[in-house]
């Protein structure tokens, strides 16, 4: 609804935050159930009963206060509340914290009730995995300890991907209790499906909220056009329309819908803002020698194109990327060079002024942080040996910005138009700019007033705590788990048939197996042999080549070579080590000798190059996470592949060195084509 003039002129300051009620005491929601008793479930704070109906007492204060009246807009409720919240408290809600858990996996509530009494913090991101009894148990506990707080503001709880398939030789199948696992989004990419991608978003929907999780740091909106960079799998490809199509699908399933958030949608947090594809020789900007993005191509509105799917399902939030444009123009302006999160111009005026994004803009995590020295020379061999993860070693992502105290760069993200600070719960720094007048009281309660609608339209002020045993019911249910079973074998794509040996009878054949589990394939009949001289078969699974240091922060984001070669052959990429590669290179050459028949697959997170192996195999297969099941099932014709391939496979190493990070499908003489795929 658009404002009157006279009244935009009133409320000005929060149009930028997309409030459209009026602020009196008389407006209540216009549905026509606003006198309809909505369930209510608390656990330590009275019920307020007034004319028959019951209300929350969040504040404790025996009256009826306006953002405790259900029966009002989420406009009004976010104005009274903001009006009574202290400057910690606003400080506080600007910050996303993370959930402490102890050596059992469990939340560790000493800790986490500390940081929400202290801190004031309200938004934090989960990594509780396992049992869905102890994940919604955890869960409960923590907005209980919310509800004691002095305004009794519910805890947003927020996850990474927890729904896609990750292979493991040595498990028969996913744990039970587990969250439905289905492909990668690569791999939604290569059936380009929308409904599917819908449908996907909203069964782990479901999952999400049964197990009181309210927010996705997803999808990825990001295009694979820079071949080498680790982070492909989490996108839908390098086709920026397909991108596009299923970004907004995604959306939709997980938002419960494209008009903006409801009582029973997740939060979608698109990323990463305006896209994060074009890396520098394909380094990832978690590190200091992967910061810079290039666009040699000047393509920048080619990477902003999935991200108008996003906004056309009414995506609530965006993160954009550490990375820092380099040579970047736009409208005629070169783009300042700093990393995405403290750039005016990229957040201001490009995502809320052409886009006219209106929701919360959260950063990634760890921009305030500065390296400390650590960036360049990495983490040492002690370290890695006693586990010391790159947060807790002092590492930051604040490239363009290093130089600036911490104080200083929350001034400048804020300015940019930062709403919430990701992976920190530490407010000291924006206290401190709020209370030295470096910040207008404006554009704070403008970012807190964001942040809390979000709440308001999911009804976590109504109802925070879930039922613990619906959730044990919900999570991995037959019907989801069915459902993204047919998905992990239509996803795969087969490249090559020698012959049109697929189908294949396997029943009764000896088959020499590599990276499958062996109690799955004698389900199918075929007799598993210890070495490939006894076999009349061999199924072989393998990953896309990669390297990575383990001395860098983030080593274990795969970069650098992608193709298979002999160790002391393959040509690496200087700035990394560890090539993963020839030991599979070396079994595929030992079998091709034996001269029995070979089918490969290879699980694609980058786009792997084959040229070396496609003529030792019969029979050449892709996928973007998928069971063995999945994988024996389409070689054995009880399904069939049916995907084609989300981007280009390079023919050779100089073939990627020679394409241009920011542009799509531009290798001269590709393997295999985008698109391609055989249907039998």
């Amino acid at each position: 609804m658009l404002l009157k003039r006279k009244r935009f002129l009133l409320f000005s300051s929060l149009l930028a935050v997309g409030l459209t009620g009026c602020d009196n005491d008389h407006h209540y929601d216009s549905t026509p159930d606003k006198d309809k008793q909505p369930e209510l479930n608390a656990r330590n704070i009275k019920l307020l009963t007034i004319n028959g109906l019951q209300f929350k007492d969040l504040n404790k204060n025996g009256k009826l206060d306006k953002y405790e009246d259900w029966r009002r807009d989420s406009e009004t409720r976010t104005r009274d509340l903001v009006s009574k919240m202290t400057v910690e408290e606003k400080a506080g809600a600007m910050m996303h914290g993370t959930i402490t858990l102890d050596e059992n996996g469990r939340v560790d509530f000493p800790a986490t009730d500390k940081e929400i009494r202290e801190t004031q913090v309200n938004t934090f991101i989960t990594r509780m995995a396992g049992d869905p009894n102890f994940i919604s148990a955890d869960n409960n506990r923590i907005q209980e300890i919310a509800e004691n707080t002095r305004l009794g503001i519910p805890v947003t709880i927020s996850t990474d991907p927890r729904n896609h398939f990750v292979n493991d030789p040595n498990a028969t199948s996913v744990a039970a209790g587990s969250f439905s696992q289905w492909p990668e989004t690569l791999g939604f990419a290569a059936i380009n499906d929308a409904e599917l991608v819908k449908t996907f978003a909203d069964n782990a929907r479901q999952e999400y909220r049964a197990v009181g999780i309210h927010m996705a740091l997803s999808p990825q909106a990001d295009l694979a056009t820079e071949p080498r960079w680790g982070r492909i799998n989490g996108t839908f490809g390098e086709n920026n329309q397909i991108a596009k199509r299923l970004t907004q699908a995604y959306i939709e399933g997980f938002q419960n819908g494209s008009n903006g958030l409801n009582a029973d949608s997740v939060i979608t947090v698109v990323k990463h803002f305006a896209g994060g594809g074009p890396q520098r020789d394909g380094l990832d900007p978690h590190n200091i020698y992967g910061k810079e993005q290039d666009y040699p191509g000047d393509n920048l509105e080619y990477h902003l194109v999935p991200f108008e799917g996003a906004f056309a399902a009414n995506v609530a939030s965006v993160m954009p990327y550490y990375g820092q444009p380099v040579g970047l123009w736009y409208n005629g302006e070169l783009i300042e060079e700093v990393g995405f999160g403290y750039n005016k111009q990229v957040l201001t005026d490009i995502l809320r002024g052409r886009f006219g994004f209106k929701g919360v803009i959260l950063s990634d995590w760890g921009i305030l942080e500065s390296c400390e020295g650590k960036c360049a020379s990495g983490i040492s061999d002690a370290d890695i040996a006693a586990g010391v993860s790159p947060w807790s070693a002092g590492i930051g992502m604040s490239w363009g910005v290093e130089n600036l105290t911490r104080q200083e760069r929350v001034v400048k993200a804020v300015e940019a138009g930062i709403d919430q600070f990701g992976g920190t719960t530490n407010s000291s720094d924006l206290i401190a700019a709020i209370n030295e007048k470096q910040l207008s009281t404006e554009a704070i309660d403008a970012a807190v007033s964001r942040i809390m609608l979000q709440k308001f339209k999911l009804g976590l002020f109504e109802k925070p705590f879930v039922d613990e045993t619906k959730a044990a019911q919900m999570v991995g249910n037959p019907t989801f788990q069915a459902r993204a079973d047919e998905a992990q074998r239509r996803s795969q794509v087969l490249l090559k048939n020698d012959n049109n040996m697929l189908p294949l009878d396997v029943s009764g054949k000896k088959v020499f197996l590599h990276n499958m589990n062996a109690t799955v394939a004698a389900r199918y009949g075929l007799e598993v042999v210890d070495t490939p001289q006894q076999a009349e078969l061999a199924i072989l699974r393998v990953d896309t080549p990669h390297q990575n240091d383990p001395h860098y922060p983030f080593g274990s984001v795969d970069f650098g070579q992608l193709g298979f070669e002999d160790a002391d052959t393959v040509e690496l990429d200087k700035k990394a080590g560890n090539y993963s590669g020839s030991d599979d290179y070396a079994l595929i050459k030992q079998i091709e000798a034996l001269n029995i028949p070979v089918v490969l697959s290879v699980y694609l997170n980058r786009p792997a190059i084959l040229t070396n192996v496609k003529d030792r195999v019969n029979v050449l297969m892709a996928n973007f996470g998928a069971s063995d099941e999945a994988v024996l099932d389409v070689i054995t014709g009880k399904s069939k592949a049916e995907g084609t391939l989300p981007f280009e496979l390079p023919s050779s190493w100089q073939e990627v060195l020679d394409q241009k990070p920011d542009v799509a499908h531009d290798t001269a003489n590709p393997l295999y084509e985008m698109g391609a795929g055989i249907k039998l």
